[in-house]
């Protein structure tokens, strides 16, 4: 009896996943628990072990389509059906298309329906964001609903009911292209003006207080003339989503850089004395970030609005430090977070810096080390970068860019001195974070590591 292979929930709020690579192919052996493709989601990316041991019988979803949570992708033929299984699953693997294919007529289908109350604002029209906000969604609404948190955040800052959106994503779920055209006027003109009525008279009974800003339309696709030298990539799933949170980061915060030149050399010292006996008690590098991260969150205890958030017209404030540490991968960028950074001491950031950075490089983060982060740490430093502008990792407010550690030339005390420095940015929101508090912060931080006052490794 063959074994479904489904795609899995990554987290609470993942309603899809891509499939961005097979590592077995028709007919491999595999065994219970191995690799068996990997994933690409909103929150992670990460390998996916194969449910119970046989024979990869047929593969239903090809590298780079996205479907839903609990799709069978995949089916696995007890061992002994190998040779059997592996010539019909290419023939099998073909009707399977149709199936994946139906959702279309359906979605093609959708605008028509959604037609139908359009033409009557003034009648049954406004009854149906009521029946939204009341709770009574439909199947398809509330497919819907399931969306990316880019999609959730603009259709938050236009005061849009995604609900009231119809999407063109898998199993009409809305996507950035539908919420911006919504919002902006283009493809969802129209059902911006069927929804004029209902805002109206929520501005009339006190609700909306003003209407949303048009963002920038979208610019017009490139056209590249017949022969020219250039060569066209789609992008992979994980840099979509980085770019939708990028642009999404730039959109929302007010972003300003604050630089500081900090010498470095009492922690060079205090490193040089101790990295072999910790590399060889801990099994790991003693590196310049665990003593960076623990002096940007000391210096939180004295600032705590650069540990915070943004809602709506309120400063949250977070207790706890959820510190992310910003990772380069040969396939993109992401950001896994220590949780409760502050509890740990400089031994215990070097080994969960570590951690982290293994497991996001072979694909073992699960959701819940990417989400909950307070405050960011990048390292462009690590690629000889000596400065850095680093966008704000939404919902935080401020990031900390950290440059390259080398030895430079500096004035003390009208001598030509050879320090360890590094220059270091902070990027702030500046809805939030003035520009004194942003540099006194950072100047706590500038004289924590200057100090190296580290009791841990006896500094």
């Amino acid at each position: 009896m063959a074994v479904d292979v489904i795609m899995p929930q990554m987290g609470e709020s993942i309603a899809e996943g891509t499939v961005t690579k097979w590592l077995k192919k028709i007919g491999d052996a595999v065994k219970r628990d191995e690799p068996l493709f990997e994933i690409s989601t909103d929150k992670v990316d990460a390998e996916i072990p194969a449910p119970a041991a046989g024979v990869l019988a047929e593969i239903l979803v090809p590298e780079g389509k996205t479907v839903e949570i609990n799709t069978v992708v995949a089916r696995i033929a007890a061992e002994g059906t190998a040779v059997a299984s592996a010539p019909a699953a290419s023939g099998a693997s073909k009707p399977a298309a149709a199936p994946a294919a139906a959702p279309s007529p359906a979605r093609t289908a959708a605008p028509a329906r959604a037609a139908g109350p359009a033409p009557a604002p003034s009648g049954p029209a406004p009854a149906a964001p009521a029946a939204v906000s009341g709770g009574t969604l439909s199947r398809e609404d509330l497919r819907r609903t399931r969306s990316s948190p880019v999609v959730r955040k603009i259709a938050a800052e236009h005061g849009v009911d995604i609900a009231a959106i119809q999407g063109t994503g898998i199993s009409g779920r809305v996507t950035r292209r539908d919420i911006e055209a919504y919002v902006g006027g283009g493809r969802g003109a129209a059902a911006v003006a069927a929804q004029a009525p209902a805002v109206a008279a929520a501005a009339a009974a006190g609700s909306v207080t003003a209407a949303p800003a048009k963002p920038a339309s979208s610019p017009a696709p490139l056209v590249f003339k017949p022969g020219e030298a250039v060569t066209v990539v789609p992008m992979t799933a994980i840099r979509k989503k980085i770019a939708d949170h990028m642009v999404a980061s730039k959109r929302t915060s007010a972003h300003v850089h604050t630089y500081f030149e900090i010498d470095l050399s009492g922690v060079a010292g205090l490193r040089d004395r101790h990295k072999k006996a910790f590399e060889a008690s801990e099994g790991i590098k003693l590196t310049y970030l665990p003593f960076i991260a623990k002096a940007a969150i000391e210096a939180m205890r004295k600032f705590p609005i650069i540990n915070s958030t943004v809602d709506g017209d309120n400063i949250v404030y977070k207790k706890e430090v959820n510190l992310g540490i910003a990772v380069a991968l040969d396939w993109g960028l992401i950001v896994p977070v220590i949780k409760k950074a502050d509890e740990k001491n400089l031994i215990g950031l070097a080994r969960a810096i570590a951690d982290l950075g293994e497991r996001a490089r072979t694909k073992k983060l699960v959701p819940d080390d990417v989400t909950g982060g307070t405050f960011t740490i990048t390292n462009p430093g690590g690629f000889g970068g000596i400065v850095g502008t680093p966008i704000i990792n939404q919902p935080q407010v401020a990031i900390l860019g950290v440059g390259v550690v080398e030895k430079r030339p500096v004035v003390i005390d009208d001598m030509i001195a050879i320090r360890t420095m590094c220059t270091m940015v902070l990027g702030f929101d500046h809805r939030t974070i003035d520009g004194a508090d942003a540099d006194r912060y950072m100047a706590l931080v500038k004289d924590l590591l200057q100090k190296a006052n580290f009791s841990e490794l006896g500094g």
